[in-house]
C-alpha cells in the first residue's frame, strides 16, 4: 500500500506534466534544462524525475531526456579550475535546449539548489560564469520569449536546501517537512489538484483582466524606503503565469504562482525602491536599494553583496533598467508561511516584485511579432538576464495612474484594493 507521501509525489508529477507543461502527444521533453544557477537537475531528485518521465510517456511524449548535475562537481570547479577558464561553457547543453525550443518541444526547469554552495567563492568568477551562461543560452531564450515551446519551472527539495531553511527542526525531518510545504503551496493536497489549479489560474486571470481594462499609464509604489513611479508602455498587457505558445499550447510557467505581471516602460521609471527580502543569487544580495532616473539606475546600494550588485548592473545597457513589474498580495499562501526560501521561484510569490533586465515581449500587444528595434521603440527593455527582486510588504501601497493623471488604489497595506 502506498504511503501518503508516495501518493502526493505521484500527484505532483502529474501536475507538473499536465498543468505546468500541458505536454502534448508526440512532443519531446527535456528535463533539467540549464538555468543561470545550474546545469541540470540534482541527481538526488531521481525518484521524482522518474515519475515525471512516466507521466510524460503515458501522455504520449515521443522522447524524454534528462540533464543531470551534481553540486559538488560545480563547487570543485570554483575551487580547482584554472582562474581564466570560467568563460567556458558546455555548449552541448545549450544546443539541446535550443533544439527543443526550435522544434516547439517542451522543457522542464527545476528549482532545487543549495543557497550556500558557493559562499566564500570568488564573486567575479561567479559573475563570469553567469555571463557565459546568458551569452550561450540567449538564442534558446529568445525563441522561448517569442512563444516557441511550452516550458515550466517547479521546486523540489534537496538536503542542503532543506537544511538552510529548516535549521530549527531535527536534521532527519527537514526533507519531509520541505516536501510537505511544497505539496501545500502547489495545491497537491487538494482532492483534485488539477481542478484546483484551474480555479486558481482563473482567479489570477480575472485580476489581470481588470487591470487590462484600466489601461493605466503608470504605477506608483509607496512604502518605507520606497517612493517609485513606473511608467507603463502603450499596449501593455497584464498576464498571469498561464501563457500560450505560438502553436496554441497553454501552459503554466511557474509552479507555484501567485502573481500577475506586466512590462514597464524602460525609460519611464523615477524614484527610489528598497527590497523587502534578500536576493538569493549565488553571490547573496541583501538590503538592496535603487534610485532611478529616466528609467535607469543612477544609485545602487546593498547591506550585503553591494560590489556584486554594482557589477551586475554593468552587464550590458539593459542591466540597469527594469523589464517586469509583478503584483502579489501580502496574504498569499506562501507569504503567510513566514518562511524565507532563499529561492526566487518561491520567494517572488510571497511578495510584489520587480525584475531588472529583459522585458517580456508577451506583455506587449503584438510583442511576440516585434523586431528588437520595434520592441525597444515601444518601451521594452533588452538585456542578457532577467532577475526578480522582492519589494512588497504589508506596508506597501500601489496606485494606478489614469490617462488624466488621477490615481486609483490597486493595493493598500499589501492587499488588493479592488474586487475582480
Amino acid at each position: 500500500m502506498k504511503s501518503e507521501f508516495e501518493k502526493n509525489l505521484e500527484k505532483y508529477a502529474e501536475l507538473i506534466v499536465k498543468v505546468g507543461l500541458n505536454l502534448q502527444p508526440r512532443q519531446r521533453l527535456l528535463i533539467g534544462a540549464p538555468r543561470s544557477s545550474a546545469y541540470g537537475v540534482p541527481i538526488e531528485l531521481a525518484p521524482l524525475v522518474r515519475l515525471i518521465t512516466k507521466n510524460a510517456y503515458q501522455g504520449g511524449a515521443k522522447l524524454v531526456d534528462v540533464l543531470w548535475e551534481d553540486d559538488q562537481v560545480r563547487l570543485i570547479r570554483y575551487q580547482h579550475a584554472p582562474r581564466d577558464s570560467f568563460e567556458e561553457y558546455p555548449t552541448w547543453r545549450t544546443n539541446a535546449k535550443f533544439e527543443i525550443s526550435k522544434n516547439d518541444d517542451a522543457m522542464l526547469l527545476v528549482a532545487a539548489r543549495n543557497p550556500d554552495l558557493l559562499a566564500g567563492q570568488d564573486s567575479d568568477l561567479i559573475l563570469t560564469t553567469h555571463k557565459s551562461f546568458y551569452k550561450h543560452n540567449k538564442p534558446s531564450a529568445d525563441l522561448r520569449r517569442s512563444g516557441m515551446g511550452n516550458w515550466s519551472i517547479f521546486p523540489a527539495p534537496v538536503k542542503s536546501w532543506a537544511d538552510k531553511i529548516f535549521p530549527d527542526i531535527p536534521s532527519t525531518e527537514r526533507i519531509a517537512k520541505f516536501w510537505d510545504v511544497i505539496f501545500d503551496i502547489c495545491r497537491v493536497k487538494e482532492e483534485d489538484p488539477i481542478t484546483a489549479w484551474e480555479k486558481h489560474i482563473n482567479q489570477l486571470a480575472a485580476r489581470s483582466d481588470f487591470l487590462n481594462r484600466k489601461k493605466y499609464i503608470a504605477l506608483n509604489y509607496n512604502a518605507p524606503g520606497t517612493d517609485l513611479t513606473i511608467g507603463l508602455p502603450k499596449g501593455h498587457v497584464w498576464k498571469c503565469a498561464n501563457t500560450t505558445t505560438k502553436s496554441g499550447i497553454t501552459h503554466t510557467v511557474n509552479l507555484p504562482t501567485e502573481e500577475i505581471y506586466t512590462i514597464p516602460h524602460k525609460d519611464k521609471v523615477e524614484g527610489v525602491i528598497t527590497s523587502t527580502k534578500p536576493l538569493p543569487l549565488e553571490a547573496f544580495i541583501d538590503g538592496l536599494k535603487l534610485k532611478f532616473s529616466k528609467g535607469k539606475v543612477v544609485e545602487a546600494s546593498a547591506t550585503k553583496g553591494e560590489v556584486y550588485l554594482k557589477k551586475l548592473l554593468k552587464t550590458d545597457e539593459g542591466a540597469s533598467r527594469i523589464g517586469e513589474v509583478a503584483l502579489v498580495p501580502h496574504s498569499s499562501p506562501i507569504s503567510q508561511l513566514g518562511i524565507l526560501f532563499y529561492n526566487v521561484l518561491i520567494d517572488e510569490n510571497a511578495s510584489c516584485h520587480i525584475a531588472l533586465g529583459n522585458g517580456i515581449k508577451a506583455c506587449l500587444k503584438n510583442g511576440l511579432d516585434m523586431s528588437k528595434e520595434e520592441f525597444a521603440a515601444a518601451g521594452g527593455n533588452q538585456c542578457l538576464f532577467h532577475i526578480d527582486f522582492m519589494v512588497g510588504s504589508e506596508k506597501m501601497n500601489i496606485d494606478g495612474i489614469k490617462q488624466d493623471g488621477a490615481a486609483e488604489p490597486i493595493m493598500r497595506k499589501g492587499e488588493w484594493a479592488f474586487e475582480a
